[in-house]
């Protein structure tokens, strides 16, 4: 297979394709919770903050959910490739929606980017991980690289849609993002020959036989559940309270995470080794639902702080707050490479940390990246206006975490998962931020515009669950190293 710069030329088209696909996805998360609160005078929504956390939180989760459906599709019936290039179809149809401007139209497209997202998300990632079959620091280092064009996308994303929407209003902020996935289709379009048979290995085992369609069956019944719930909400015969929904929908999320991993270790016919490395994915799928939880706040009690309590005048430029968004993106571009060098490094000289080691190290920036908000948000409650700084040392120190957590767990999952399962498992792995992201948004309702002091209190509550965590992970990190023995 080709190579730029010693990686597969197939890591370049995934690298645009998912480039552009984190543009739209958070260029327009960078907006959402903000019209979701601003002043319908100003075509905002309206909605109190309570509510609007609960949308906020459940639409970030959707776009995860999905992804274990979306895994299975590509697994058993579709292949990857054809998932992300439909996925990316759904992706700028549902952003499209958002541009109209009706209420009813709006809440249908958040729907459909979540389906796109949930095709596309985990079966790039499987494609990535199939480009390296050899495994190893190679590909956590290829894993690096396609994680900084996450970032490329999502830093270009936040600065230019927050200034569109300010700028232009708040529909061409939901229409640029329209633009940015066009382009990555395109771009996948014309390069997919570059990734040679990587994604195509279910597409070629179906047939077009009786078994074949009634392995569709499972969809259609699926999309017509979901065509159902919409119209019924459309037409006012079904009223959802985001709020409650959001509560049930974190228990329901982990008791199908913890029926899949019962499923493996049971019913799955793995070998022991298999199933002992199923034990290390619940530890990593647990300890990265709790930095999630904390990690976005950033689009919700974090944005909320930068547009209420945050001084963005700047040599008589007002910055919009959902600028600020990008500065965890721009960390990523600029330390990426950083860690990549570093993960060689150490793998050539057999000093390389266990993923359940860098987890631990994750989660204890986080906690680190609230310690500061808990004090920034004293000022707050002395009724002061803080400095920008506050919320870019906190988004630098949150974004150091994930580089040791999101590109090591996507590559170790990849290594753990069994061969026949990994589709799924990545479908599961993204399952653990829909969890964490719904959790972020039933934290964020705890903030209380009316109580100043639910600020401290929220942040102190998420420095604790995140310190806490490292440490219970460092604690099973011998164990968890066990466990993987003879995974490279």
């Amino acid at each position: 297979m080709k190579s730029i710069f010693g990686q597969p030329r197939g890591l370049a088209t995934l690298f645009f394709t998912e480039m552009w696909e984190r543009f739209t996805y958070y260029g327009m998360r960078s907006i959402l919770i903000l019209f979701l609160v601003g002043a319908a005078s100003d075509g905002g929504l309206g909605l109190d903050d309570r509510t609007a956390s609960s949308i906020y939180g459940l639409y970030i989760a959707g776009t995860y959910v999905f992804s274990l459906f979306g895994g299975w599709i590509a697994d058993r019936l579709v292949g990857a490739q054809r998932a992300v290039f439909t996925g990316g179809v759904f992706i700028l149809c549902g952003n499209a929606l958002l541009a109209l401007g009706n209420v009813q139209v709006f809440f249908v497209g958040l729907l459909v980017i979540v389906l796109g997202v949930g095709l596309l998300k985990p079966n790039i990632s499987a494609m990535v991980a199939d480009l390296y079959p050899e495994g190893g620091s190679r590909r956590d280092a290829g894993f690096s690289v396609f994680y900084m064009g996450i970032s490329v996308g999502a830093v270009l994303g936040s600065l230019l849609v927050p200034l569109c929407a300010a700028r232009f209003g708040w529909r061409s902020g939901f229409a640029l993002p329209v633009i940015g996935m066009l382009f990555g289709l395109v771009q996948f379009m014309l390069t997919r020959r570059w990734l040679g048979s990587s994604g195509l290995a279910a597409a070629r085992r179906q047939g077009a036989g009786p078994a074949h369609r009634r392995s569709w069956l499972p969809v259609i019944m699926f999309v017509s559940a979901v065509a159902i719930v919409v119209l019924l909400s459309v037409s006012g015969r079904l009223v959802l309270d985001p709020v409650v929904l959001s509560s049930a929908a974190s228990w329901v999320m982990a008791l199908f995470a913890a029926a899949y991993f019962t499923y493996l270790l049971v019913f799955a016919g793995l070998g022991k080794d298999e199933r002992k490395r199923v034990y290390v994915m619940i530890a990593l799928f647990v300890a990265y639902a709790t930095f999630y939880a904390g990690f976005e706040q950033g689009g919700a009690s974090l944005n909320l702080f930068a547009e209420r309590y945050t001084d963005r005048d700047i040599l008589g430029w007002h910055m919009p707050a959902g600028v600020l968004q990008a500065t965890t993106a721009l960390v990523t571009i600029l330390f990426a490479p950083v860690f990549a060098v570093l993960w060689l490094f150490l793998g050539r000289r057999g000093k390389d940390l266990s993923a359940p080691a860098k987890f631990a190290v994750g989660l204890a920036l986080l906690s680190a990246g609230f310690l500061v908000m808990f004090v920034a948000s004293q000022y707050v409650v002395g009724g002061e206006k803080v400095l920008p700084t506050w919320l870019i040392l906190t988004y630098f120190l949150q974004e150091c975490g994930d580089l040791c957590l999101s590109p090591v767990g996507l590559s170790s999952m990849t290594k753990l998962a069994p061969p026949r399962f990994v589709g799924q498992v990545m479908g599961v792995w993204f399952l653990s931020l829909a969890i964490g992201n719904n959790l972020a948004g039933q934290l964020s309702r705890e903030y209380d515009a009316g109580d100043l002091h639910s600020l401290p209190a929220l942040f102190a509550k998420i420095f604790w669950v995140g310190l806490i965590g490292a440490v219970v992970m460092l604690i099973f990190t011998p164990v968890l190293k066990r466990l993987t023995a003879g995974v490279k």
